[in-house]
């Protein structure tokens, strides 16, 4: 019986080749659509997890309470470390560690600049990367041990083994290598390459004052809980901590799982709001939107030729075939379909992944050697396969067969009832992605166009080090004596990061009020490098010695303090008085979708974390970076020249809006053309239906246009059907998304409209062509056997 099922639905995929192209085609880019979008979801949710403890490890994190908002930060006072290594027995374990940062590397003649950290020894044994050479217990026990990846190693030292090989760090520590790990995988929210002991960090004059501060927010502290301990108890035995052991302390202390870190780590006045999980949610829907699409076509171009099955169902039944014999067949030839075009998607996503892969900047594959990718294949096929022609097996087997050997059959609402339900759904998620991808675009390019209040042509940044600090005069002048630059400043962070924040005292504040300033600590000219404008006062300036006490602020922040005239005001900071000089322009230096913050400048050449240069307008920028590099090199020569444009460091504020943003226009277009394809098949069936009737029409002297019209009407309510129950939903949707944005575009009232107007007028397009196609015939020949 299997063995003539399978011949039957074979014959019949021969027979009908167009509608069995449509069906499969349709099918198989669907399900590719799914499989790689949750590709990409997977490796999201995954982040992380590859450690065998990772629902026990966490990070110390933060609430702390201002007079107009909660921020929530990842930086801990240092004591917090030891503190919590013997408070709570629920605690297992803590590490120290500070944030990432370039440093230099030698090793003979090779110099590199790579990411690395300081961390105690408990980190390797906390978070278990994966080792090539060495143990994790005992990798930094030493002061003078280093553990690098696998791709340091091999760019340091070849093929030579790495173990015990000498490296410099920074030109000031001479570290043996006594670990090398594999490269860390790219779901791991670490980014580093090497890891040295927390030890040769701890040296640092302003590391060791820190170490009995409890108000001072800083570093980075992880922490390992028991098994079967939940973070929620341990967190509420925490929360008071630092109000304990810091005077007028109003920080809120918790543990933020690691499993948390990628997909919840948006927080918004103290909640939870969020993070990459938003992104996961919302492709998975898309997932679910276009492999819906795809097995509503297989359903409708099911039923709607019904009628050249509907005689196999009579005789099958006459012949004593029961009705659930029949359901069987049918979702057999699904299952057979939907397994086809499975295996035609895979061929699809593999040919699709190297671009994929590019445009989400992963390395996502599919696992052909896990069981675990063969049971979701095969549960996947029959799910996809039930799903897709279960209505189609009900709806077929209920045939009468009396009726249908009589020749009697009519669909009636029966048949197109549910088929145009079916299509106004298809066209009700092509709106929804429509508006979806027009809506990202808009607040995009919104974003993109706001005024940020400096210029960034032509700018660029170098990360600085303790010799180009010595040598940032020589630097300096000779860049601009040469006429590569037209200013050079230096700066505590560059213009696209805000580094540092404090609270300020000033004449008249209210004594509860507690406000954050950002604060950025410049050289001379910062102003002018940057292409700020100042609104009062003057900039810092050599002629003014006073102004190593002297402090710039932003708009926001002269409206903070509530002062017409700030100009002259003195502001406390750090037990020391600072005069307020000049008011600059706001600038926007954290996120572009967020409101800017106040903030405060102060004057300080020798607290220089970057450099950076206003390149002189050329037609040679690259002859320009040339003549830079050399200058660097001359006089920075232990370490490689590394320079930023600034525009490329803005730009980057926009990689997981515009990868969104691509992503959903991507399948966006995809489910539409898979709704067109379905449309083409429904379309062309609909006019060879109907090929009797248009003659007649056309015999009775109706014109071309006169039957195009009836024919679309039908599909034309289908679409408006669509339309009204998209409109509402969509609108909601899109402000859902726009309300996490501070700085956001308004919706325009014409952005739903034009995702009707498109699909109404794609499917118009689609149905006038199989029409005239129709009406082309002649009349005789479609009325020969009547």
């Amino acid at each position: 019986m299997l063995r003539n099922y399978l011949k039957i639905a074979l014959r019949n995929l021969q027979r009908n080749t167009v509608y069995s192209f449509i069906n499969i085609t349709g099918l198989a880019v669907g399900i590719a659509c799914s499989i790689l979008i949750m590709l990409w979801v997977w490796n999201e949710v995954s982040y992380d997890r590859f450690h065998k403890n990772s629902d026990r490890l966490g990070q110390l994190w933060l609430h702390n309470q201002f007079s107009d908002k909660i921020i929530t930060s990842q930086a801990v006072p240092l004591p917090t470390y030891e503190f919590f290594k013997t408070y709570d027995s629920r605690i297992k374990n803590t590490s120290i560690a500070h944030w990432p940062y370039k440093h230099l590397l030698t090793s003979k003649e090779t110099k590199i600049s790579k990411y690395g950290q300081f961390v105690t020894p408990e980190f390797l044994e906390m978070f278990q990367f994966e080792f090539a050479k060495g143990a994790a217990s005992t990798a930094l026990l030493d002061a003078s041990s280093i553990v690098v990846t696998e791709s340091l190693a091999k760019s340091l030292f070849g093929d030579q083994d790495p173990m015990n090989q000498s490296i410099r760090l920074e030109n000031a520590y001479d570290l043996k290598v006594t670990g090398v790990l594999k490269d860390l995988p790219g779901n791991s929210s670490f980014n580093f390459e090497f890891l040295a002991p927390w030890a040769i960090y701890a040296t640092q004059d302003w590391v060791k004052g820190k170490n009995d501060t409890w108000d001072d927010q800083s570093f980075q502290v992880f922490i390992e809980l028991q098994p079967n301990v939940e973070f929620s108890e341990v967190n509420a035995a925490i929360k008071n901590v630092i109000k304990e052991k810091a005077e007028d302390s109003k920080v809120d202390l918790f543990i933020h799982p690691l499993t948390d870190w990628r997909l919840r780590s948006s927080f918004e006045n103290g909640v939870q709001t969020g993070g990459a999980i938003d992104y996961v949610i919302s492709f998975s829907m898309i997932a679910a939107f276009i492999l819906v699409i795809a097995c509503i076509n297989f359903m409708n171009l099911a039923t709607a030729r019904s009628e050249r099955r509907a005689r196999e169902v009579g005789i099958r039944k006459s012949i004593g075939s029961r009705r659930r014999d029949l359901i069987g067949q049918f979702l057999g030839e699904s299952i057979l379909i939907s397994s086809i075009a499975f295996f035609m998607s895979i061929v699809l996503v593999e040919l699709a992944l190297p671009f994929y892969n590019h445009l989400v900047d992963k390395k996502l594959a599919i696992d052909y050697s896990a069981p675990a990718t063969w049971l979701l294949s095969i549960s996947f096929i029959c799910v996809t396969g039930i799903f897709a022609g279960s209505y189609p097996a009900f709806y077929l087997s209920s045939f009468n067969p009396a009726k249908v050997l009589k020749g009697k059959l009519h669909t009636g609402r029966n048949g197109t009832g549910p088929r145009k339900i079916l299509v106004s759904i298809q066209f009700f998620f092509s709106i929804m992605l429509l508006v979806g991808m027009a809506g990202i675009y808009l607040q995009t390019q919104f974003v993109k166009n706001r005024e940020t209040g400096y210029d960034r042509e032509n700018m660029v940044t170098i990360t600085s080090n303790e010799e180009l600090n010595k040598n940032y005069k020589a630097i300096k002048d000779q860049l601009l004596s040469l006429g590569i630059a037209q200013s050079v400043t230096t700066a505590s962070s560059p213009i696209t990061e805000i580094y540092g924040n404090n609270t300020l005292e000033w004449p008249g504040k209210p004594e509860d009020q507690d406000i954050l300033f950002a604060r950025v600590v410049t050289g001379y000219e910062y102003t002018k490098t940057m292409g700020i404008k100042m609104i009062d006062g003057r900039d810092f300036s050599e002629d003014f010695k006073s102004d190593s006490s002297a402090m710039l602020i932003n708009k926001t922040a002269a409206d903070a303090i509530g002062a017409d005239n700030p100009v002259g005001m003195e502001i406390k900071l750090w037990s020391n008085t600072w005069k307020v000089v000049g008011v600059i322009d706001d600038v926007v230096m954290a996120s572009p979708f967020r409101d800017v913050q106040p903030g405060f400048f102060l004057l300080n050449p020798d607290w220089a974390e970057v450099i950076t240069v206003r390149l002189t307008k050329t037609n040679d920028l690259n002859g320009s970076i040339t003549k830079m590099e050399s200058v660097f090199k001359t006089l920075n020569p232990s370490y490689p020249f590394e320079y930023q444009f600034v525009d490329e460091q803005f730009a980057k504020k926009f990689s997981a809006i515009n990868l969104f943003g691509t992503l959903v226009s991507l399948f966006a277009i995809l489910a539409i053309l898979i709704t067109c394809l379905g449309l083409f098949g429904l379309a062309t069936f609909t006019a060879e239906q109907r090929t009797k009737e248009i003659g007649i029409r056309k015999v009775m002297g109706a014109s071309t246009m006169s039957i195009i019209t009836l024919l679309s009407k039908d599909f034309t309510r289908l679409v408006l059907v669509g339309f009204v129950l998209a409109a509402p939903l969509a609108w909601w949707g899109l402000n859902t998304y726009l309300e996490r944005y501070t700085y956001r575009v308004s919706i325009s009232w014409w952005i739903i409209p034009a995702a009707g107007i498109i699909s109404l007028t794609l499917t118009l397009i689609i149905v006038m062509t199989q029409t005239l196609k129709a009406t082309a015939v002649n009349p005789a020949e479609s009325l020969r056997s009547e």
